[in-house]
């Protein structure tokens, strides 16, 4: 049966016309794909990044631009793709601003305890166009074949374990599996606890057997990664901002006009700007979740001890570790919420 045009047009069924696709749209054969690697689930704070950029890039580039996120560690770890991303072999990744210390060690900055007051003041911070213009500063002077696009956060990081956390105290002498940071190193010990190095991906195993008695991290990755299966309490001790840059491979930053350097930039921005308020909201949601699972949260945890042993080591750690973090620390602190 031959149904005529008009008819095809009317019940909106009619196809487009090979002169029609594509209009406004990069055909398929012009479509650059780029890479985006990070080490946690799609789920996390860093699904809702790489769900930002890639739709906003997308927009800006009329499709020229296409992200695939690969995430959950397919492309490695943290440390390897700081590596790889060094080399052209990952074209943008995502990636904490502690391991970022492996490479730039004045990114410690953002491992300082308790140079954030509250959620407000810590999305105010990452969103603040001076805080990331020092940040990319940095790292341009400092790191060779990447460049950082932005910053962002998934929230606060927490102690977690089988033990209850009331206080300063109640820490000291256990085993605690911390970033590699210089800042950590420094702070935790200052709280009478022992720190322990390893990948994200033993801490699971660690808890299970006992070779850590406490890790810390933010409510969402702690419950996406199961580690509530292992360690069934985590204390609201909030005495770190779980910080993130975005990286962008030199290789394909050089192979970019100016304009498409422009469109990843503007991209990056949204995240800044975009992402925060959502992942804190997500860390709340994962909260609650955990509760009706069973997860014991202390909520009271008194602060001030923490807070009277960290505040005389910030200044001393911003000296040690140079310049940019000196400058860093005193635009957080410059911000009121």
């Amino acid at each position: 049966m031959t149904i005529s045009r008009r008819k095809l047009v009317a019940s909106g069924l009619v196809l487009a016309t090979p002169a029609l696709i594509g209009v406004g749209r990069a055909r398929a054969a012009d479509v650059r794909r780029l890479s985006l690697g990070y080490d946690q689930p799609h789920t996390t704070g860093y699904g809702i990044a790489g769900d930002i950029f890639s739709a906003r890039l997308e927009q800006l580039s009329k499709g020229a631009f296409q992200v695939d996120q690969v995430p959950a560690g397919q492309l490695g770890q943290e440390p390897q793709m700081l590596q790889k991303i060094r080399t052209g072999d990952i074209d943008l990744i995502f990636s904490s601003t502690a391991n970022a210390a492996t490479v730039s060690p004045q990114s410690g900055v953002f491992s300082i305890h308790y140079i954030f007051g509250s959620d407000a003041h810590l999305t105010k911070t990452v969103a603040d166009p001076a805080v990331v213009s020092m940040v990319r500063e940095m790292f341009a002077s400092t790191v060779d074949g990447a460049h950082v696009l932005t910053l962002f956060t998934l929230g606060f990081r927490n102690l977690y374990g089988k033990k209850e956390v009331h206080n300063v105290a109640d820490i000291k002498g256990l085993k605690i599996r911390v970033q590699a940071t210089a800042t950590e190193d420094t702070l935790f010990p200052a709280y009478g606890a022992q720190t322990v190095h390893m990948p994200f991906g033993s801490v699971y195993t660690s808890l299970q057997t006992g070779v850590i008695d406490m890790a810390e991290n933010g409510i969402a990755i702690y419950q996406l990664n199961k580690h509530y299966e292992v360690a069934p309490v985590m204390s609201l001790t909030q005495h770190e901002a779980n910080n993130s840059l975005m990286w962008i491979s030199g290789k394909l930053w050089s192979s970019l006009s100016e304009e498409q350097r422009g469109w990843m930039q503007e991209a990056a921005n949204e995240v800044a700007q975009k992402e925060p308020t959502r992942a804190i909201a997500q860390e709340a949601e994962a909260l609650t979740k955990l509760q009706k699972l069973g997860v014991k949260f202390v909520t009271d945890v008194d602060k001030s001890g923490f807070i009277k042993i960290a505040e005389p080591i910030q200044d001393k750690l911003v000296a040690e570790l140079g310049p940019y973090a000196t400058k860093i620390l005193g635009q957080c602190r410059a911000i009121q919420a």
